[in-house]
């Protein structure tokens, strides 16, 4: 079982926003970027490690680029997650990336899909609504199976593996996904992502088992852009005992 919990919702809704920005740093121009977000996990009263409680998790995140700017293209995204969380993925049926690319998500079992959301782009003054869906990936992997139609239309699994830290004393694991060009720029407009809802979780596929003494759980996120800078993000949920 891999530990797992919120860092995989931040993946999606840094790769969607192109960065969660606290905090930027780099050798090019600093894009200010402003993120609201609001995270439900159901529920919030952590598991143990003898009976995990399986939970599904809510994101609403809002994004404000200035238009004046460019948005940055993210290259990779990296999340750390601490203990207390499990990741069920061996447990459930898998599609593959393979699969996906050729005949989308149509052709995966029922029971690997595991959520689905939204989000509002602009491709320069044309608003296009891609299309998320919550894949597993097995022991290793979950897949964001990306959908949109406007400016034109791409289809495509983004592909997040999750990485065991041994003997890391605060984070368990790391999710690492490379974002590939055709999901940053469609038809040579760079998409400006607005808002973001995302609802993922099924059975025990997300878990928790136990909740810190200061009932927050806790993640810390990463993303690289092409224009040299690094966004870092921390953030935390309310949990109970």
């Amino acid at each position: 079982m891999r530990r797992l919990g919120l860092g995989l919702l931040v993946v999606v809704v840094l790769v969607a926003a192109g960065g969660l920005a606290a905090l930027a740093f780099g050798q090019g121009d600093i894009v200010p970027i402003k993120i609201s977000a609001k995270v439900k996990v159901t529920p919030n009263k952590a598991g143990t490690p003898r009976h995990p409680q399986g939970v599904k998790i809510d994101v609403r995140a809002n994004i404000d680029i200035p238009s004046d700017y460019d948005p940055p293209l993210a290259q990779t995204v990296d999340v750390w997650f601490p203990k207390g969380g499990l990741y069920n993925g061996a447990k459930y049926p898998t599609c593959s990336e393979a699969a996906m690319a050729h005949r989308g998500v149509g052709v995966c079992p029922k029971g690997s899909i595991m959520g689905s959301g939204r989000a509002k782009a602009r491709a320069d003054t044309v608003f296009s609504y891609p299309k998320i869906t919550v894949v597993n990936g097995g022991a290793h992997k979950v897949y964001f199976y990306v959908v949109l139609q406007v400016p034109a239309r791409v289809a495509e699994p983004l592909a997040a593996d999750v990485i065991k830290l041994n003997g890391n004393p605060r984070w368990s694991y790391r999710l690492h996904v490379k974002i590939p060009r055709n999901l940053q720029i469609v038809a040579g407009i760079p998409l400006r992502y607005d808002s973001m809802h995302l609802v993922t979780g099924r059975g025990d596929w997300l878990a928790t088992t136990s909740c810190p003494s200061d009932h927050r759980w806790r993640y810390h996120a990463e993303a690289s852009f092409d224009t040299g800078q690094v966004v870092k993000y921390d953030g935390s949920v309310a949990c109970r005992s």
